[in-house]
């Protein structure tokens, strides 16, 4: 998969006539200046990673928790002296940058993102060439060779053997458990012969990830990397085999959490703060299929809603056809389930969706849409949707803009078809030009920034109940501090308020496609 890279919004495009463009999602270079965009992008993220925490997959997959006990997520914060742990996305507060982020690591060729990765990597080993680099995540699961030829890793680590990753740090760096009041740790401690990197190439630690029948778990506290909003993952992997996905290969079969560490896991979170939870999956609506006894998603949130006092509950991508009318009726009974629905849509035209390996239609997405919208209002509705897939035709791309035109959406991710090796659609005749795909995904965008438009002017003058996050600012108006409501509007609330605060809030306006607003 792509490195997921947490990019500040805002596009910046360099182009020259006549020349090859490379769209990188929020970078649109040209191919000679592409070692220009890589190393804006490799340094953009080591800007953002605290804890050199990148995770190389997609960015809505990340874990707010390092993979392991107190001892893994205490790793010292200084570049210079510390075991650089490379396990997960930093700075990245909402899902709304999330999704930025996202859209990237889709957008960026394989080739291009494994040298975004590799300087990012170098970048690590010569600020400190004794700090032990371990490599994770599905990356890491694919290709870890390719990983471990890289100079400073110390261990790849495949997502089938992520629990092993605290026994490796702790083998590397038996202080860390003791941290010095400092923070850091000194060199003299870490220097030790059996894990060295003098002793030659990464170590790879891989397995057959279709074997795990069982989800690991890490246990999250709140408050890592800095995230008002815990995210706590109860569900991986997938049985479903959409032609363009690798996740399947290097994520497994789908395994679920069971009902009751999901109550207790958000028991201790709320008790530890925590006031709103994200409940995230890589295909989290078939959550409980494979337990037995089976359990539906459904009858989950029932159950967190009426034994837990978490105060908000969201939840994370769903696939259409799991978006029933008993689930949406749940949502409308209950207020503390956040009225945002996310539904992968990908294309509006079947010839495509059928080409994908998608189980539904256009007609089938819509009317799940509508039903939303039918019943709750004021939800977010957002869509992920690809540009330029094998064999797409102008008229496949007029019927995606013209289903959306008449979907009830309020925002869209769109993503550049950029091919998986392995997948079916790799080996697909017919590929788009990476000019047409270019094209196509900007007239997308351009829909789906309308869309936003449309439904961040409807909110002038209502009252929004939101949650602040650790983002606060100042404009020409005066200082403002960043909130998100439960219909996942970015809400830039008048003065300075304290993070993880429930505020109702009267829209006052919009800037920057962004809503501003005062606390009432």
């Amino acid at each position: 998969m792509s490195a997921g890279v947490g990019i500040k919004r805002g596009r910046r495009r360099i182009v020259r006539e006549g020349r090859r463009n490379i769209d990188h999602g929020n970078v649109l270079a040209p191919r000679d200046g592409a070692d220009a965009a890589i190393d804006r992008l490799a340094d953009t993220a080591l800007a953002k990673s605290g804890k050199v925490a990148i995770r190389f997959g997609k960015v809505d997959e990340v874990e707010p928790s390092s993979p392991g006990p107190d001892a893994v997520s205490r790793l010292p914060h200084n570049l210079l002296e510390q075991v650089d742990f490379v396990s997960q996305i930093a700075g990245i507060e909402t899902d709304l940058e999330r999704a930025q982020a996202n859209e990237l690591a889709h957008a960026i060729p394989r080739e291009i993102s494994g040298r975004v990765l590799e300087r990012i990597i170098h970048s690590i080993h010569r600020g400190n060439p004794e700090a032990r680099i371990v490599v994770t995540g599905c990356y890491a699961q694919r290709a870890p060779e390719e990983l471990a030829a890289l100079n400073g890793v110390s261990w790849v680590v495949g997502n089938s053997h992520k629990p092993e990753i605290p026994r490796l740090i702790g083998e590397m760096t038996p202080v860390l458990s003791q941290p010095a009041a400092t923070g850091f740790v000194p060199l003299a401690t870490i220097g030790g012969e059996s894990l060295s990197l003098k002793d030659g190439p990464a170590k790879i630690l891989t397995g057959n990830i279709l074997e795990q029948r069982e989800l690991f778990f890490a246990p999250i506290h709140g408050g890592e990397a800095g995230h008002t909003r815990p995210v706590l993952k109860i569900q991986d992997g997938c049985d479903s085999r959409c032609s363009y996905c690798i996740i399947p290969q290097v994520r497994g079969r789908s395994r679920s959490l069971a009902p009751d560490l999901v109550l207790e896991e958000i028991r201790k979170l709320a008790g530890n703060g925590a006031r709103e939870i994200v409940l995230s999956g890589i295909n989290l609506g078939s959550y409980g299929r494979d337990l037995k006894p089976r359990v539906e998603l459904g009858e989950l949130l029932r159950r967190i809603v009426e034994q837990t006092p978490i105060e908000r509950l969201r939840v994370s991508s769903i696939e259409p056809m799991d978006v029933t009318e008993d689930l949406i009726a749940l949502f409308s009974a209950n207020k503390r389930l956040a009225r945002h629905f996310h539904m992968p849509l990908q294309s509006g035209s079947d010839r495509i969706l059928r080409a994908m390996h998608r189980w539904y239609r256009a007609e089938h997405y819509a009317r799940r849409a509508d039903l939303v919208r039918q019943w709750l209002p004021d939800a977010a509705i957002g869509a992920d949707v690809i540009a330029g897939f094998p064999g797409e035709t102008e008229d496949d791309h007029r019927a995606t803009l013209a289903l959306m035109d008449r979907l009830p959406l309020t925002y869209v991710h769109v993503f550049s078809f950029s091919a998986r090796p392995g997948t079916p659609a790799a080996e697909m005749q017919d590929h788009v030009p990476a000019w047409v795909i270019a094209t196509r995904a900007k007239e997308l965008r351009a829909l789906g920034e309308k869309k936003k438009s449309a439904f961040l002017a409807a909110q002038a003058g209502r009252t929004l109940r939101v949650l602040t996050l650790h983002r606060s600012g100042e404009d020409p108006t005066g200082p403002w501090t960043r909130a998100l409501s439960g219909n996942y509007l970015d809400v830039r609330v008048a003065g300075r308020w304290p993070a993880n605060q429930f505020l109702s809030v009267q829209v006052t306006g919009e800037r920057d496609g962004r809503l501003a607003g005062t606390a009432l």
